[in-house]
């Protein structure tokens, strides 16, 4: 058996200064009994004035006591060894989320911009979600799997920023592409029943063949969400140079500022198509509350068991330890 010792709450060492006080306390209180036994008696004497005292026994008795609190301290930090396997059962939905990465979810109708707003929106989502694996798509008018679905969330969130303004696209935002691509990575899930899909945009959409589309996903049993970024009243595309300065606005072949604006009438409609909903991004999580009751309306499906090694918690030996200490420098 490995009985090296691993701390399951190394963060409550801030509380360690406890012990120090307790130390302090211990030693002024000896230094206060040597003095009132020299006031009482001189040292050759104080055998004969002082039956029954010793200062031995009172050294010895500080230090159970330090003993027993430092033991009982430890119990705190959650002393383990004996790493076992353990498998855990595990149960949810199949989500993945898809985030627009065209070049107009730069517009800064949201502070500081669609896509930070798009981005921090996901992170508060993943936050709420109950034991559901998530998977990432990014789209424009090209579509990619930025991460495969995972019950990993730490791993997800490590996907999601690494999107930034450099990530942006040049092209048109394609809705279609965006779902054909969900589509297919579902497919490498052919047992699950519940598949949704959450599609963060500002609306724009050049797709080809979003009805042909949209009547696949329902084919194959698959509900979209949808969350619109931005305002109606929209704002002017910015342009930046390859080292993110700030260039100007998009223009228009008449030379005029292209202003990108949210199309909730689009978004709406595909959800609605499909069995979803359409909710408009708010600076609460009103709307991630308003998804997630939705998504939890869906019946959770069992996933392949998962097994993890786990240490053991060892904190009763330490109990014991900080008790037998208590109880000897009670007894002296």
């Amino acid at each position: 058996m490995n009985i090296g010792i691993t701390w399951g709450a190394l963060d409550r060492l801030i509380w360690s200064p406890i012990l120090v006080v307790v130390a302090i306390l211990l030693i002024y209180r000896l230094y206060k009994t040597k003095m009132v036994v020299r006031l009482l008696a001189v040292l050759q004497h104080e055998s004969r004035l002082l039956l029954g005292f010793s200062q031995k026994k009172m050294k010895l008795k500080a230090l159970l006591f330090f003993l027993g609190s430092v033991a009982l301290f430890l119990v705190v930090l959650e002393p383990q060894w004996n790493k076992k396997e353990h498998v855990v059962a595990q149960e949810g939905r199949d989500l993945f989320i898809a985030l627009d990465i065209s070049r107009s979810m730069l517009v800064q109708d949201c502070k500081p911009d669609r896509l930070s707003c798009a981005k921090e929106k996901i992170k508060s989502l993943i936050k709420y979600l109950s034991c559901e694996r998530i998977g990432l798509i990014l789209f424009s008018g090209s579509t990619f799997v930025q991460c495969p679905l995972t019950a990993d969330y730490g791993a997800f969130e490590m996907f999601l920023n690494q999107i930034d303004v450099e990530t942006i696209s040049s092209g048109t935002t394609a809705l279609d592409a965006a779902i054909k691509k969900a589509i297919a990575a579902f497919q490498t899930t052919p047992d699950q029943k519940n598949r949704l899909l959450v599609v963060f945009t500002d609306g724009e959409d050049f797709s080809s063949n979003l009805a042909g589309v949209k009547q696949q996903a329902a084919q194959v049993g698959m509900h979209i969400f949808t969350i619109g970024v931005g305002t109606t009243q929209g704002a002017p595309i910015p342009l930046f140079d390859v080292r993110g300065n700030h260039m100007g606005h998009q223009r228009n072949q008449k030379g005029g500022v292209v202003i990108s604006r949210l199309n909730e009438d689009i978004l709406r409609a595909l959800s609605l198509d499909s069995g979803g909903i359409y909710i408009k991004m708010t600076d609460d999580d009103s709307d991630v509350r308003s998804l997630i009751s939705h998504v939890n309306r869906f019946e959770k499906e069992k996933f392949d068991d998962k097994k993890i090694a786990l240490f053991e918690q060892q904190y009763p030996y330490f109990i014991a330890g900080s008790f037998g200490f208590f109880l000897m420098e009670w007894f002296l």
